[in-house]
């Protein structure tokens, strides 16, 4: 009996199923309310709950609805990058791909930080400059960091295996998360009803904040609780259906994300306002501490393990989306063949998932931590130029296939880009205004970069592919002779 084809023998991935799929959108945004905490300490109580809810309306709904539609029509591995090159050109997917790519050094290296953050609350053994092991120039290397590589090497091996059991994984990782939230949210609402609490009796944090620095303080930190959502479309090519799916587990993520932020969150302001606890000293982590205060150590530790869980789950959600974009710029030829190289297996890009992983523990060092004020200007303009491509694709493609079509015509689509570009704009003057001049450097350091490396690459790109096309053309020729020696008619030979 013959033998299968090699790509044959294995079984194959498992795919992304829809509760699974809801799951991997929940931790590529949210993960739930750890870390929504400073908003209230820095815009108040009752902007923040205002924030929470009008959010999603400006900022959250219009881009979910820009990653439905272009998801259901062009369900592709790598996503968002093709979305671009499809509607913008090949500059500008370039462009889309790898400043997106080089965001996820910063944003993905807070998630095993974070973890070792909520460990040490747990294990006071695990101390920041503590345990140094050795140090590399200004770097140091200490046992926080090996913590970081230890979190890193086991999910990467996890997304070795497919986002199919990334997004399995997700599910119990979701219910873990959401526990102890749902717990503390059931004992703070009664001590609300019980000691007569109005939880937004203050709209600012003093009657010196205006409500309009109130607002926009607030907009800047709860922009970064409620981004992400095309990040799930990089691996389209993984999930069961997702010309089906992904619409449902957009709109049901944005309602469970809202809900996780809200609930829990109004519920803890029932330890008040000053003192150990109230949410004038509210930081990220501080959800513990009212868990404490308002059910005693038992719940305090369930939700910091929580926290843990959701750090993790966040960071395995955001490698299988982000390790598909060095895997699409190579097939597109901008990178090495090596690394789009699957496993044979799993058929996982497994030299992207892994490279991407060492570059992520290596900005674990806290040494890059400010380079994450560069994170929120890469993201917007992610997002703008998905925008553009949405509207390109209507007027280039107008019969193209879409399962999901933005409904409203061209005026939703006005709205959409208005609310987009508004909110983008103004998250990077708060930027500016926070970080001055720094912020902006970085950006435009990053972006120039990226420009001047693209024709670079896309010469080598395309003389890679002119001698492929030469070959290619001289093997034709060379059959279509030997066709012509044995008396073969040469238009029979394929080439």
């Amino acid at each position: 009996m013959p033998l299968d084809p090699p790509e044959n023998r294995w079984p194959q991935p498992k795919r992304v199923r829809l509760l699974a799929l809801v799951a991997l959108i929940f931790f590529s945004v949210s993960g739930g309310a750890y870390g929504i905490e400073e908003l209230f300490s820095t815009s108040g109580p009752g902007m923040a709950v205002l924030l929470i809810i009008v959010t999603p309306v400006i900022y959250s709904v219009p881009h979910a609805l820009v990653c439905a539609e272009l998801g259901t029509a062009i369900p592709v591995e790598g996503g968002y990058y093709h979305w671009v090159k499809k509607g913008l050109g090949r500059f500008w997917a370039f462009q889309q791909g790898l400043l997106q790519w080089i965001c996820s050094f910063v944003d993905m290296a807070l998630y095993p930080v974070l973890f070792t953050s909520y460990l040490q609350s747990l294990v006071g053994a695990v101390a920041p400059g503590e345990h140094v092991l050795f140090t590399l120039g200004n770097l140091r290397f200490d046992l926080n960091w090996v913590i970081c590589v230890g979190v890193i090497a086991v999910f990467t091996l996890l997304n070795l295996f497919g986002a199919g059991w990334v997004g399995e994984s997700s599910v119990a990782f979701a219910l873990i998360c959401l526990t102890p939230m749902l717990v503390l949210t059931v004992i703070g609402f009664v001590h609300l009803v019980s000691d007569g609490v109005n939880p937004i009796d203050s709209l600012t944090t003093s009657q010196e904040q205006s409500t309009w620095n109130a607002f926009g303080a607030g907009l800047f930190i709860v922009m970064w609780n409620y981004c992400g959502w095309d990040s799930v479309s990089n691996i389209a090519g993984e999930m069961e259906n997702p010309r089906k799916h992904l619409p449902k587990a957009l709109a049901v993520s944005v309602l469970l994300i809202m809900v996780g932020y809200l609930l829990p969150s109004i519920a803890s302001l029932a330890v008040g306002a000053d003192g150990e606890g109230g949410w004038r000293s509210w930081e990220a982590g501080s959800f513990s501490d009212v868990a404490e205060q308002l059910a005693g150590p038992w719940l305090q530790i369930a939700v910091t393990v929580g926290g843990m869980f959701a750090a993790v789950a966040m960071f395995s959600a955001l490698l299988a989306a982000n390790s598909r974009l060095p895997f699409a710029l190579a097939r597109d030829g901008y990178f090495p063949t090596w690394v789009a190289r699957e496993s044979k297996r799993y058929r996982m890009p497994i030299v992207s998932i892994v490279g991407s992983s060492v570059i992520y523990a290596m900005f674990c060092l806290s040494s890059f931590a400010n380079l994450v004020i560069f994170d929120v200007f890469l993201t917007n303009i992610g997002i703008l130029l998905e925008v553009a491509a949405l509207i390109a694709l209507r007027i280039k493609a107008p019969r193209m296939e879409r399962p999901y079509r933005i409904p409203g015509g061209w005026a939703s689509l006005a709205g959409i880009a208005l609310c987009l570009l508004s909110v983008c704009v103004w998250a990077a003057w708060q930027q500016y205004v926070e970080s001055g001049t720094q912020a902006v450097t970085y950006c435009l350091v990053v972006v120039g970069g990226s420009v001047l490396l693209y024709p670079l690459l896309a010469r080598r790109k395309d003389a890679r592919q002119a001698a492929a096309d030469d070959l290619s053309g001289a093997a034709g020729r060379s059959a279509q002779l030997a066709g012509s020696a044995r008396g073969v008619p040469a238009d029979s030979v394929e080439a």
